[in-house]
């Protein structure tokens, strides 16, 4: 009979340690969920920065081509022919 209670009693502790290892698991699992949903929200907002600033870089880039720097001749006149063939189709648009 003693044989019975000292194997309840070594259930009952490795029962006890199994379901404080499961809680410690969960809090750990809560903790790296919100480290998670940090580093994506994080990490998008980075995204949305990287997109405005390649939008600036290209906007730049266009008006240093405009406005002639030696760097970018080539560009500048392709840009300049590109709006003269938009501006003779939107004139060729109003005669019609």
């Amino acid at each position: 009979m003693s044989e019975i209670v000292e194997i309840i009693d070594s259930l009952e502790s490795k029962l006890k340690k199994l379901l404080a290892k499961i809680e410690s698991l969960e809090h750990t699992l809560l903790e790296l969920n919100a480290n998670l949903k940090t580093a994506t929200m994080l990490s998008n907002q980075q995204n949305q920065e990287i997109e405005m600033l390649k939008k600036k870089i290209v906007s730049l880039k266009m008006a240093n081509s405009l406005l002639g720097s030696d760097e970018n001749k080539k560009d500048t006149k392709l840009k300049i022919n590109s709006l003269i063939r938009e501006i003779d189709y939107c004139i060729a648009q109003l005669s019609e």
